[in-house]
């Protein structure tokens, strides 16, 4: 299975904040850009600044709780290989990032188990990158996608469909 690149458009209060955010500090290549917005290569997906006026600034109300922690709602990020992330992490926790949660490892033992980590960017955008423990086993299982749906297990196949459904 071919994985195409996303495209995602969020806000920026200013552009040469999110160059110096975004470019230099996360290390995305810019790309195309015009007077209101810029491009960038996030892992291979194109990230678009759009420059607003009114960004979205961060609030508490919008979390959900997930094993133990507050997680922002609408965040968005990208899932690395496990050197990938600790290395990212260091460069973080080096950069003296404000965590909105701290670099863990989440549902460990458990299947699922992943490493996460939480932060804003300057214009208030929630961002979390993760590692899986086993991401062909737990995220790419066989074209297989796991959706769990106010106790129902949905296993999807791009091929076929909803394949089972039961109550858990």
């Amino acid at each position: 299975m071919s994985l195409f690149p996303f495209h995602l458009a969020i806000p920026t209060h200013d552009l040469a904040v999110a160059r110096s955010f975004y470019g230099e500090l996360l290390g995305c290549e810019e790309g195309r850009s015009d007077t209101n917005w810029v491009d960038f290569n996030l892992y291979g997906h194109q990230l678009v600044c759009h420059l607003s006026a009114l960004p979205s600034p961060p609030t508490d109300d919008n979390k959900n709780a997930v094993n133990g922690h507050a997680v922002p709602i609408p965040h968005f990020g990208v899932v690395l290989e496990m050197e990938e992330w600790r290395a990212l992490r260091d460069k973080l926790v080096i950069a003296d990032i404000a965590f909105i949660i701290e670099p863990h490892i989440r549902f460990a033992g458990l299947a699922g188990e992943q490493a996460t980590l939480f932060f804003y960017d300057p214009s208030g955008n929630a961002i979390e990158f993760k590692a899986f423990k086993n991401i062909a086993a737990e995220l790419l299982r066989n074209r297989h996608r796991v959706i769990l749906n106010r106790g129902v297990i949905m296993a999807h196949s791009a091929n076929a469909g909803i394949a089972e459904c039961k109550v858990v």
